[in-house]
């Protein structure tokens, strides 16, 4: 007979707590990933729990699922490592892990492999539902093992409520550890390793635009960043967050000017309106920042090129805050050198003839007024275009057919073919990426810039000036940076005097970002900076690492005699039952009426009874012997609970009276 022969079986209890217990912990896991993947996962999960709820599942075809799985993540994710493609492979072989459910012993390996999933989870993301969705993984694996034990020993199985309560006294012992490590265990300023980077990125700004890139992005309507400003926030056309500037065209796809990342800033001479304010990056994998249009200087860790676009240190894995303050230009980079003149009036040969041809004609009819010619095209873009996501990709001449045919599109039509028109006219301009708008929080007073908010306009260089900002989507749909949907629904609202259902769904929304952001700021945020100033309100402005190690150490050494404390007294009383009885000594014994060591139970309780009648004592000493000695434990969760609930009668004993 084989090893697995004499293994305990899986009654079909055990097996359920199992089963659940895996997809629970799968489930934040497949939240991360992309959603048609997740879909394979789950549905690979279902039917391999299904085929191996009788017999096991034949090594063929196991076999050929997990060659399944592994085309699906190369399909959807390519042969590239990262976060990502790991924690695909790790529900890839969750997802079959239960095809060699048969014993108790593979019960156990397979809820101590499921608790990988949720904790894989967080390297995706560290937001509260990720936590809530592991903390019921965690907790439904105790459950099941619980069961497992329960199984395998052969004791009567308690009711879910009465291992809920154990559950949470044992994650409340664990809790003060917890908490310690996470306060007091010294923080680095900067990793001791990298985190490998994502093989898909997120959707956001890249130092790229071609036809058809944004579509993506525009309807992605997760957060991009939130701001918060010192004072007065700046008015809607002062909204724009500056991201990468795209001055190389090869007639269909704009990319950023190498020789401008090594370039330092040029210069900039601030208007009079400044803004002080504080950005919380969400994670974007990659290393381009946004800033409100100009930044007056980088802040640590980051750098400024020539095209006054913010540059971080390292990739952006994780949630970031950043410190600026920003200013519209008066003046910015007045003289132009040659090499950037030349690249920003660059133009591939035999491409948008009909642009071009129109472009010379304008610089005929204005002369040197180059100013002229810009305002001529906005003109001609206020009256005869409009906004639409609905366009088919460009051919050849994409700044041609947009001017000349179809006549609507949106930012990055308007962007790409605004500069061609400008270029052609002996004009330097170039493509400026980022956000525009942004919409207020009513609960946290801040700005939310979704990726949906993503905005690309243009720069035109004029005389006198330099670089001057020249939005021509503004001219047909001034909405995307002066009006939003959130916007009209709270005037409505406010003119109406009633929530229609999406009023209420914006307050909802706008709640649960600000719960967000709050998390992120107690949580994600707690670097070393905030450590080192963890007791300033009681008069320690730094916290030393010395320091911090030894309340680290007095703080765990505490918690652990604590644990070390309850967990040997449940040792000592390992049966619930018997637990409870001895509390209930406990409590007669406070008044006297304490148990023998040399009485029964029956006889404690004729004592008490004589003393105190209508104690009640003699049928729940009963029930306690049946069950205890007799075997007759068909109603334990019952016994349990009136032992728990039983008090002795006040009064005063017989015995004592005159």
């Amino acid at each position: 007979m084989s090893d697995r022969a004499r293994l305990p079986p899986l009654n079909p209890t055990a097996r359920n707590w199992a089963l659940l217990t895996t997809a629970l912990a799968l489930l934040p896991l497949l939240l991360q990933l992309p959603g048609m993947l997740a879909a394979v996962f789950a549905a690979t999960a279902l039917l391999v729990a299904l085929l191996a709820w009788r017999r096991p599942v034949p090594l063929p075809l196991r076999l050929l699922l997990v060659a399944t799985m592994l085309l699906a993540i190369y399909w959807q994710m390519g042969a590239s490592p990262g976060r990502d493609t790991g924690c695909a492979l790790l529900a890839a072989m969750l997802a079959i892990k239960s095809s060699e459910l048969r014993s108790l012993r593979d019960a156990r390996s397979l809820l101590g492999f499921a608790l990988f999933a949720p904790f894989a989870a967080f390297l995706l993301d560290q937001g509260p539902g990720t936590l809530l969705l592991s903390l019921a993984a965690v907790i439904c694996a105790l459950l099941g093992l619980q069961h497992l034990a329960d199984a395998e020993t052969g004791a009567a199985p308690q009711t879910v409520a009465l291992q809920l309560r154990t559950i949470g006294r044992l994650l409340l012992v664990a809790l003060p550890l917890a908490l310690s490590a996470f306060w007091l265990l010294p923080r680095l300023p900067t990793p001791l390793w990298g985190i490998p980077e994502r093989a898909i990125g997120k959707p956001g700004l890249s130092d790229t635009m071609a036809p058809g890139q944004w579509l993506d992005l525009m309807a992605d309507d997760s957060p991009a960043l939130r701001a918060q400003f010192a004072g007065a926030a700046p008015p809607p056309e002062q909204r724009y967050w500056r991201g990468p500037v795209l001055t190389r065209f090869d007639g269909r796809t704009w990319t950023r000017l190498e020789s401008q990342r090594r370039r330092p800033p040029p210069a900039m001479t601030a208007g009079p309106a400044q803004w002080d304010y504080q950005i919380e990056y969400e994670a974007t994998e990659r290393r381009e920042l946004v800033a409100l249009d100009l930044p007056l200087a980088a802040p640590d860790q980051t750098g400024l090129d020539a095209d006054y676009t913010l540059v971080s240190a390292r990739p952006l894995a994780t949630l970031t805050r950043w410190r600026l303050r920003s200013a519209p230009p008066g003046r910015f980079q007045p003289a132009l050198p040659p090499d950037l003149r030349e690249a920003t009036l660059q133009l591939p040969r035999g491409f948008n003839p009909r642009t071009l041809a129109l472009a010379r004609q304008w610089r005929r009819d204005a002369g040197n007024d180059d100013a002229a010619i810009v305002r001529r095209a906005m003109q001609w873009i206020s009256r005869d275009f409009s906004y639409t996501l609905s366009t088919p990709l460009p051919g050849r001449h994409g700044a041609d057919e947009f001017l000349f045919d179809w006549k609507a599109g949106f930012c990055e039509h308007f962007s790409s073919a605004f500069v061609v028109l400008m270029r052609g006219a002996g004009i330097p301009a170039r493509v400026v990426t980022g956000y525009a708008g942004g919409t207020r929080n009513r609960y946290g007073d801040y700005w939310l810039v979704r990726r949906m908010d993503a905005h690309a306009w243009a720069e035109v260089w004029l005389p006198q000036r330099g670089w001057t900002r020249v939005d021509p989507t503004a001219a047909v749909a001034p909405e995307r940076i002066r009006d939003t949907l959130e916007d009209r629904l709270a005037r409505g609202n406010s003119a109406g005097g009633g929530l229609d259902m999406g009023a209420r769904w914006l307050q909802l929304a706008q709640a649960g970002d600000w719960l967000r952001r709050n998390w992120n700021g107690l949580v994600l945020s707690f670097d070393a900076r905030r450590q080192q100033r963890l007791l300033s309100p009681f008069g320690i402005e730094r916290l030393e690492p010395a320091q911090l190690v030894g309340l680290l150490a007095a703080f765990a050494l505490v918690a652990v005699i604590a644990m070390a404390w309850l967990l040997a007294r449940g040792e000592r009383e390992r049966d619930p039952l018997l637990r409870a009885w001895r509390r209930l000594d406990r409590r007669y014994a406070r008044l006297g009426l304490g148990r023998q060591a040399h009485e029964t139970a029956g006889d404690w309780a004729a004592r008490v009874e004589a003393l105190r009648p209508g104690s009640g004592l003699v049928l729940l000493s009963q029930r306690f012997s049946d069950a205890r000695y007799a075997g007759a434990s068909s109603d334990l969760a019952s016994l349990l609970r009136d032992l728990h609930r039983h008090r002795p009668q006040p009064g005063v004993p017989t015995g004592a009276r005159t």
